[in-house]
Order: structure tokens, then C-alpha cells, then sequence
């Protein structure tokens, strides 16, 4: 299916997908818009899309732009007001310079699906997610046994546990990330 083809099918899947990724944001629309122009003009779009690989990569891309303060969307768009000490036309072609990591982007999100995943699955499966979020925010097991009153040991054997479970269900998925 050509681009501007695939591009109108999936035009309602990709705003509904970026309400979910933004949280019903007010921006969910801008960040979807401007995801969709930025991968109509990758040169590899349509072999993203003959592969089937075209919600995923959008999904990735809509995901870094939303919630990265490094992304070109938010240099663009929410710094949009700010003063800047140089040139903002200088500032803009130093972030365009940059080489973006779509690699890393579809990593972060199958990752995060597969927490979510963990979440709706069985108690064990959301005890060792929800205990492997909480150490990403606060990477001291002596810390989250205090805040939580669970043994130091039980929630370093069950981060451990999750990271083992993601990495399985990644390599499952051909998600890989060096």
C-alpha cells in the first residue's frame, strides 16, 4: 500500500494511538500531526509500512516526541516562547543536525508494553512490574524497602525477575536495542 494511502487508512488509529501515549493531552493531535509529516519524509517510510512496521515506528516516534524534552517537537513547538541567548534559527539547525534514535524509541515502547502487559496479567507478574517501575524512579532497593515495607532482597529478586521477564518477552517481539 502506497504511503498517502496508508497514511488515510490509518489516520484515526494513529490519533487514537497518540491519545493513549499522551494521555488524552491537549496536544495528542499536534504531536500526532507532526510525527505523521516527519515519517512521510523518512526516506525508509514505506519500507517501514511494507513490513507492517509503520504503527510501530509512528507509535515510537510519537512517544520520544511527547515525552522527551529533547525531542525536535518540543524544541520546536513547546519552546516556541522562550528567549534564547543564540539565534533560534541557529538553535533549530543544531537540533536537525542531530541523528534521532528510532531504534531506541521502538525499544522504550515495547518496553513499556510489556509492563503494561505484566500489569494485566497475573498478581506476580504486576508485583514484580509495578516493584520494577518504582525502582526505574528510585534505584536504591534499600530506599523502596523502607517506602514500602518489603524486604530489600524480595524486591531486588523481583526487579531482577521483570528485567529477565522484558528482555524474554523483547527478544519474543525481535525488539533489540545495543
Amino acid at each position: 500500500m502506497k504511503l498517502t494511502k496508508w497514511l488515510s487508512v490509518k489516520y484515526k488509529d494513529i490519533m487514537l494511538m497518540s491519545k493513549k501515549i499522551t494521555k488524552s493531552s491537549l496536544e495528542s493531535e499536534d504531536v500526532a500531526h507532526y510525527c505523521i509529516t516527519e515519517f512521510a519524509h523518512r526516506e525508509d517510510a514505506q519500507a517501514l509500512i511494507n513490513r507492517n512496521e509503520g504503527m510501530k515506528f509512528l507509535s515510537g516516534m510519537i512517544w520520544r516526541s511527547f515525552h522527551s524534552s529533547t525531542s525536535p517537537y518540543h524544541t520546536i513547538y513547546r519552546q516556541k516562547g522562550r528567549v534564547f541567548g543564540i539565534s533560534q534559527h541557529k538553535q533549530i539547525e543544531d537540533v536537525e543536525s542531530v541523528e534521532y534514535d528510532y531504534d531506541k524509541d521502538i525499544a522504550i515502547e515495547g518496553i513499556q508494553g510489556v509492563i503494561e502487559d505484566m500489569k494485566g496479567g497475573t498478581i506476580e507478574l504486576w508485583y514484580r512490574a509495578t516493584l520494577f517501575e518504582m525502582w526505574v524512579n528510585q534505584p536504591n532497593y534499600s530506599e523502596l524497602s523502607r517506602q514500602t515495607g518489603i524486604p530489600r532482597t524480595s524486591i531486588s529478586n523481583a526487579v531482577e525477575e521483570a528485567r529477565k521477564y522484558i528482555q524474554h518477552q523483547l527478544k519474543i517481539n525481535n525488539i533489540t536495542y545495543e
